[in-house]
């Protein structure tokens, strides 16, 4: 099953699973729509023929929902009933933290094998390096600035770009370094409006015509980036300041290379692990080799921001 946002490579993971899965000679059950359509009894029989042709595909064939009565006693009583009339008897769960919160909750109750797959574009979850999406939403980031720089050195701007991030800042820095942002404002690092105006001063007075800021949207500079906007614009009339966000668009579109081999390597190794009478853990890839690591430290371990590229930034901003 996939939950929680999607995020660009979920289908390559579900046909990963799916095949591994016929390989090893083991049925395998597509769960629609998450925990809600667990709750529903919303399945489907998945063979390696039903999969051709997706590892190229955005979005997810399995659907994704947020489910409040999954949260409930009675809700996932009704998920466990559908899941043992069924035939079901392990869980592979794509998605984040949300999903892996309640696939451990889950998996305590009523002893259900469970192996997780990060599958989110913000790479926020600790035992992997990288999280399915990552790759692809970063470059689909970077490719909207390059055309947003265009504008904005033909009309002399400066451009506030907001990313997605609520809580973490990895694709708002590392598309900020890839993109050659002026600044970058991730939640990690409170850099306070009155560093921001010095920075933006200092790149006028260096002869900068044009400007863009990446903005996670979790950062806390300013209450919006509206009003982070409006707030540079009273203060330093001579830019003439635009906003740009980016919104879903950073979801969609075909995986990157990168996003489906890795994929295909974390669904491969689920249904192995799984064999392997695991269960409980997460499927990641640390220094290029999966491994695994415990749900719970991969939802409330500390996926740290790369320091190194902070002052990377600051240097080339110059």
């Amino acid at each position: 099953m996939t939950s929680g946002g999607d995020a660009p490579g979920m289908n390559a993971a579900i046909r990963a699973v799916v095949r591994a899965c016929s390989y090893y000679k083991v049925d395998c059950v597509g769960i629609y729509r998450g925990y809600q359509g667990m709750i529903e009894g919303d399945f489907t029989t998945l063979t390696a023929r039903n999969v051709n042709n997706i590892i190229d595909k955005g979005g997810t064939i399995l659907k994704t929902a947020r489910s409040t009565e999954f949260r409930t006693a009675e809700g996932r009583k009704k998920a466990y009933n559908h899941l043992k009339k069924e035939g079901v008897d392990a869980l592979v769960l794509i998605g984040g933290d949300g999903t892996f919160t309640g696939g451990m909750i889950f998996q305590k109750e009523f002893d259900i094998p469970c192996i997780g797959i990060p599958g989110t574009i913000d790479n926020d979850i600790s035992g992997t390096n990288y999280t399915i999406g990552y790759d692809t939403a970063l470059n689909t980031v970077v490719e909207v600035i390059d055309k947003i720089r265009d504008t904005a050195s033909s009309h002399n701007r400066l451009f506030f770009v907001e990313v997605m991030g609520r809580d973490a800042g990895f694709l708002a820095l590392n598309s900020g370094v890839g993109a050659g942002a002026e600044e970058i404002l991730i939640p990690e690092e409170d850099m306070g409006l009155e560093r921001l105006l010095e920075s933006l001063k200092r790149s006028k007075r260096s002869g900068k015509s044009s400007s863009i800021v990446v903005v996670a949207e979790g950062d806390k500079t300013g209450k919006s980036v509206f009003e982070l906007a409006d707030y540079v614009e009273e203060n330093l009339p001579e830019y003439e300041v635009r906003v740009s966000v980016l919104g879903h668009m950073q979801r969609g579109g075909s995986p990157s290379c990168f996003d489906r081999v890795l994929a295909s390597r974390l669904g491969v190794k689920a249904v192995e692990l799984l064999l392997d009478n695991k269960k409980n853990v997460m499927v990641g890839l640390i220094n290029n080799r999966v491994q695994t690591t415990d749900l719970e430290l991969a939802i409330k371990g500390n996926h740290t921001i790369n320091k190194e590229l902070l002052r990377v930034s600051d240097i080339m901003s110059i």
